[in-house]
Parts: C-alpha cells; structure tokens; sequence
C-alpha cells in the first residue's frame, strides 16, 4: 500500500493519499486545503473518493475545489455530515480560529460504523471514534500486499496524545471509551497516521500514551 503525508493549511493538519498502486487511482483523507502542493502530489490520478475524518475546519478546507475537480465522492459520518455547512462552533468551528467561511459541499455518502469504503485499490473499514466531534472515525486498512494494517486515526489519537474534547459536540468520555473498545484490541504493529503530527504504531502508544485506556 502506497501512502503520502502533506501537511496542509495553517495547523499542518495532515493530509493522506492513499492507493494500492504507486500510480493508480487514490483516496484523499483530510484535505485540509486547496493548496497547490495537493494537486502536484496527485497529478493526473484518478480519485475515488475524499473520505472526512471529521468536520472540523482544518480537515476540510481543500475539499470542494478537490471534489470540483475531480468529481469524486464525498464522505462523511452522519453525525458530522450537518456540521459542514457552517462555520460556527456546532459546525466547522472555523469562525472561532479567525477562519471564516470554511465550509463544505453537501457529502455524496454518509457513513457508519462498520462501514467499508472501497477506492484506490484499498477498502477501508469506517471505525466510529467520537469524542473529539460526535461524527468523528478512523479508518483501517488492510495491506494489500500482506503487510501490516494501517489506520488513519483523524483527531481521535496522536504519537503520545489524543484529540481535544473540549470544542463544542466533544465529549472526553466517548472518546476515551472510542479508543479503549474500537483501537485498543488493533495489532500492536498497526501503523497509525494521525491527523497532525508523526506516524506512530498501536502498539507504541500501548506502551507509552498517558491517555492510553489502562485495565
């Protein structure tokens, strides 16, 4: 499996193009902004879908012009999916940052929990992991070539930290109960690419995550 970080937008929020093909069609997780740097790493490559890992500003920002001009799905949980349309602290939260006007097309699919997404070469199984939004989900994905699964966590777990639960629809429970039930029980050697900051494994933040869920 192929995977390529950019960091995009003003929080470096972490933008994933994924596909089993170094050359083939792709799936855009996160596409913080419509940034130049986006669309040189895609070229001409199809794009199958741009998946959301939540609805908050930084995540979104690039991903009207990259639905524009690709056609691609847009998707979303359906808990998010009402959060796109507006800026103010129940939506986006842009407004709050000094970032107004962030906001999103309408999504062409809604997801749930257990929900497989399928683009690029690579299916995705939807993780619901809220907390840090209530549509909030990680994405696992098998290794097409028999390597190790690979998850891509949003603002759910960071190298060393989780997300913030403090911003308007958080809940500092759910999310600890998301990371005990849904990536505690992951493979230890499960490669994690969070939404900010370096990659990390499971089975590191087993070891050393201070908000780890201990038994």
């Amino acid at each position: 499996m192929h995977v390529t970080r950019l960091g995009l937008g003003p929080l470096e929020t972490n933008c994933w193009i994924v596909s089993a093909t170094v050359d083939g069609p792709v799936v855009v997780i996160d596409p913080g902004a419509d940034e130049p740097a986006l669309f040189a790493a895609l070229g001409d490559r199809d794009v199958a879908a741009v998946v959301l890992t939540h609805a908050h500003f930084d995540h979104i920002g690039g991903a009207d012009a990259l639905v524009s001009r690709s056609g691609a799905l847009l998707v979303v949980h359906e808990d998010d999916a009402k959060r796109l349309a507006h800026d103010g602290a129940e939506g986006t939260g842009g407004a709050a940052f000094g970032f107004a006007d962030v906001v999103s097309l309408p999504p062409d699919r809604l997801v749930s929990d257990g929900d497989i997404i399928e683009g690029g070469g690579v299916r995705f199984t939807v993780l619901h992991t809220p907390g840090h939004t209530p549509g909030g989900i990680a994405l696992l994905a098998q290794d097409p070539d028999g390597g190790a699964s690979h998850l891509f966590s949003g603002d759910t777990l960071f190298a060393g930290s989780v997300g913030r639960s403090d911003f308007p629809g958080g809940d500092s429970r759910a999310l600890s109960r998301a990371i005990a039930t849904k990536l505690a029980p992951l493979p230890p050697d499960t490669v994690v690419h969070p939404g900010h900051g370096p990659d990390t494994t499971i089975g590191r933040e087993a070891r050393g995550n201070p908000f780890w869920p201990r038994a």
